[in-house]
């Protein structure tokens, strides 16, 4: 960890995410009070919105909610990784939102270094920096800050990618396993890992059976959730329950997410929108690393982008593409000319996500 955490581009990672932390912390500080929106709300509970709220009741009371409130069927949908680190680091900050921004401020250093190394190894130097600046502007970015899962994931994701990449299957494992604690999208990252190791050709057979250790979280996790509900799916069964989510038709998938962004007018309307915008956006990447004959990391977006285009209706997809790592070291690799054409769309739109999460207004 500590060579890949090692040099001039990490300096550049650190720089880029400090700034993008602070600017987020202003406009979450000053936004709301200048719209006059949400002013009787303090700075940090402004940022204990949606999913924080569903890991803060995991990390405090367990996967069967407030003893005081209503059953919510949804809570297994969240991996729990994330709760327990939260209340691990809540027995340090006694307040539940700063320990979930703690975890993010962390693992989202870690995890744009780990990203400026990647691209910087794939392309050219100085793409390290943009590459981690394309991720840092990107609209959903907002995510990254809040006591969300997706900076710590990619903390424990871009490690492993980065040590595939150098033969280090069991230390990869070990990185890839950790992620698997925290999201379901460390399945497809396993996946992607033993693609990458049958077609390496070089890596000795003793490290096959290591490549096993990303699966065991999620076979831990469902034998747990057996345990207390009977159901070895209760992850995938409580997208149903508490969303309303289940498999369907791809199409059946687009339809509704289209007529809910152009015939329905609504809070979500633009939301949908965005949905509909990141998941074209996801199947060109998949389409593009096909053609780049990129196959772990086809394998790994194109099984997120497969699932998240299956559902009932997209949700979250824009959040998602955070973790599509193959993308922002695509970014990196730009023309500055386009690169900048990127950063003067996605940055006024990244400050509205921003203003719109700690309004407690729904930003994906």
């Amino acid at each position: 960890m500590h060579s890949i955490l090692n040099g001039r581009p990490h300096r550049q990672a650190l720089t880029a995410w400090l700034l993008a932390h602070l600017a987020m912390a202003l406009l979450a500080a000053g936004g709301a009070w200048y719209l006059n929106i949400g002013r009787d709300a303090g700075h940090l509970e402004r940022w204990m919105r949606w999913d924080a709220v569903h890991f803060m009741r995991i990390a405090r009371y367990g996967y069967a909610g407030d003893p005081g409130a209503d059953p919510d069927p949804g809570l297994p949908a969240f991996f729990p990784g994330f709760p327990l680190l939260l209340r691990a680091v809540h027995m340090v900050i006694g307040d539940w939102t700063l320990a979930g921004l703690a975890i993010s401020l962390t693992a989202g250093a870690v995890a744009v270094c780990a990203l400026a190394r990647l691209a910087e190894s794939e392309a050219r130097p100085g793409a390290g920096a943009q590459a981690v600046w394309a991720l840092l502007l990107a609209p959903p970015a907002v995510f990254l800050v809040a006591g969300y899962s997706e900076a710590l994931f990619l903390a424990f994701a871009l490690p492993a990618w980065l040590l595939a990449g150098r033969g280090r299957w069991v230390a990869a494992a070990g990185c890839a396993a950790l992620a698997s604690s925290v999201r379901i999208t460390g399945l497809f990252l396993a996946v992607a890992l033993v693609v990458w190791f049958v077609r390496s050709g070089r890596a000795r057979t003793r490290s096959a059976g290591w490549l096993l250790l990303p699966f065991a979280p999620l076979a831990t996790y469902s034998a747990y959730q057996w345990s207390r509900t009977g159901d070895w799916l209760a992850w995938q069964s409580a997208q149903k329950a508490g969303w309303g989510r289940e498999l369907v038709w791809p199409w059946e998938a687009w339809q509704t997410s289209w007529n809910a962004a152009w015939q329905v007018d609504n809070s979500f309307t633009w939301a949908f929108r965005g949905e509909l915008a990141a998941a074209v956006l996801g199947v060109a990447l998949t389409v593009w690393l096909a053609h780049r004959r990129q196959w772990p990391a086809f394998t790994y977006v194109g099984l997120q982008v497969a699932a998240l285009t299956t559902s009932t209706f997209y949700m979250s997809i824009p959040r998602s593409a955070l973790l599509w790592f193959p993308l922002w070291v695509l970014l990196g690799r730009a023309d500055r000319r386009w690169f900048l054409l990127y950063a003067a769309v996605a940055a006024p739109l990244s400050a509205l996500h921003v203003l719109m999460f700690t309004t407690h207004l729904w930003a994906g």
